[in-house]
C-alpha cells in the first residue's frame, strides 16, 4: 500500500519524504528537482510493540511498514502535459492515498511558483489538475456505458452515476466528496479515479507558527477547504521534523521537549497515512518475536492468519486473542488467562485494532 507526497514544487514535500524515510531524496530550490518518484518504506510507529518486547523479553521487534512515494511537483495544466505533468498524472495513479503538503509558511529566500503564499489557491491548483483528468476518464466511461446501454438497460444506472460524478467533477469538486452507497462503490470498484483517492493535508509551517498552528490564518485556510472533503490536516514545521529525524534516543527526547512537543509530527502523519489507507495492526508476542502485522479493516481472523503464512489460513482452527489493553492491565498471560480474558474466536471474527493474536490450525 503507497501513500504520493505531492505538492506544488518548493513547499517541502521533498523535505518531507527525506525526514520521513531518511532516503536522502535530492532537495533544492528550484522546481521539478523530483522527476522520478522517490520511494521510501517507513515503519509504523508503535509504542505497544516496546512495552510487549519488554514483557516477553523478545529478541526481535518488527513493526508494521508504509510505502511513501515521492512525486514531482505540479503545476497548472499537469492534465494537459505542462511541465511534468504526465509523469506526475501516471505516478498518481499507481498510490493508494494522497498526502498533500501546503505551503504556509513566508520565507523570501524560498520562491513560491506562484509568487506568494496563498494555501487555497495551492490546493485548488493541484486539485483542479487531477479533476480535470478524472474527467478526461469519465466522458470516456461514459461513452462507453451509452453504447452497452443500447443492447442492455442495466447499464442506465451506471450512465446515471458516472453522470453523477461529472457533474460535480465540473462544479470544481473532487469525486470524494460524494456520499457513495455500497451499490454504487462496488460499481465503481475499477474506475480508478484520482479524486476518489482518500487525501490527507499537511500545513508547512514555520517553527514561529509552532505554538498555536491551527490559530494562523494560511492554516485555517487548509482546515476549511480539508472540512468540505472530510479530509484531516496535520500541521508540521518541515524544517524541525528534518533535524529531529536525524536525532536518536534521548537527544530526541530533549528536542521534542524544547520544542513543548509529545510526538514528532512526523510519527503523526504515518500514523495518519496508515489509518487513511484503511489499515490496522494485529500483534502476535513471544520471546523470539514481538510483531505487528497489517491487516485491512473488517478483515476476518482465518484472512489475518494468511498474513502470516498461507498454510495457517488454509488449516485455521481457531484464533486465540486477548486484547492488547487487557493483557498490559493484568501484566501477564496467565493473569489473563485466570479473569478468562483469553478469547476463543472462530472464522466469522472480524479482527480488532492491537488484538494479541495466536492462531491455531492443522494442515
Amino acid at each position: 500500500m503507497k501513500i504520493g507526497i505531492v505538492g506544488l514544487p518548493n513547499v517541502g514535500k521533498s523535505t518531507m519524504f527525506n525526514a520521513i524515510t531518511n532516503a536522502g531524496a535530492e532537495c533544492a530550490n528550484y522546481p521539478f528537482c523530483t522527476i522520478e518518484p522517490n520511494v521510501g518504506v517507513v515503519p509504523v510507529p508503535d509504542e505497544r510493540l516496546e512495552v510487549l518486547t519488554k514483557m516477553y523479553n523478545a529478541k526481535k521487534t518488527t513493526h508494521a511498514v508504509i510505502e511513501f512515494v515521492d512525486i514531482a511537483g505540479l503545476v497548472k495544466g499537469a492534465s494537459k502535459g505542462e511541465g511534468l505533468g504526465n509523469k506526475f498524472l501516471s505516478h498518481i495513479r499507481e498510490v493508494d492515498a494522497i498526502c498533500e503538503v501546503v505551503r504556509c509558511f513566508e520565507d523570501t529566500n524560498i520562491v513560491h511558483v506562484d509568487g506568494n503564499i496563498n494555501p487555497t489557491r495551492d490546493i485548488e491548483t493541484i486539485n483542479l489538475e487531477l479533476i480535470f483528468a478524472d474527467l478526461e476518464t469519465i466522458e470516456k466511461k461514459i461513452d462507453n456505458a451509452k453504447k452497452k446501454l443500447k443492447a442492455d438497460k442495466k447499464y442506465q444506472q451506471e450512465v446515471d452515476l458516472l453522470e453523477k460524478i461529472k457533474k460535480t467533477l465540473e462544479q470544481g469538486k473532487s469525486a470524494r466528496t460524494i456520499d457513495f452507497n455500497e451499490e454504487e462503490q462496488e460499481l465503481l470498484k475499477d474506475t480508478y479515479l484520482l479524486t476518489m483517492k482518500p487525501i490527507l493535508y499537511i500545513a508547512n509551517i514555520s517553527e514561529e507558527q509552532l505554538n498555536n498552528p491551527f490559530e494562523e490564518e494560511n492554516v485555517k485556510q487548509v482546515v476549511e477547504y480539508a472540512k468540505g472533503e472530510k479530509a484531516e490536516v496535520i500541521p508540521l514545521c518541515v524544517k524541525i521534523e528534518e533535524e529531529l529525524a536525524g536525532l536518536e534516543g534521548e537527544d530526541k527526547k530533549e528536542m521534542l521537549v524544547a520544542l513543548g512537543l509529545e510526538q514528532s509530527g512526523l510519527d503523526k502523519v504515518i500514523k495518519a497515512s496508515y489509518n487513511l489507507l484503511g489499515l490496522m495492526s494485529f500483534l502476535t508476542a513471544g520471546e523470539p518475536e514481538v510483531r505487528a502485522w497489517t491487516i485491512k479493516k473488517g478483515t476476518k481472523a482465518p484472512q489475518a492468519a494468511g498474513k502470516i503464512h498461507s498454510d495457517i489460513e488454509r488449516g485455521f482452527i481457531r484464533a486465540e486473542i486477548v486484547s492488547y489493553d487487557d493483557l498490559i492491565r493484568e501484566g501477564s498471560m496467565n493473569a489473563v488467562k485466570e479473569k478468562g480474558l483469553l478469547r476463543s474466536e472462530g472464522k466469522d471474527y472480524i479482527m480488532q485494532e492491537g488484538d494479541i493474536v495466536l492462531f491455531r490450525f492443522n494442515v
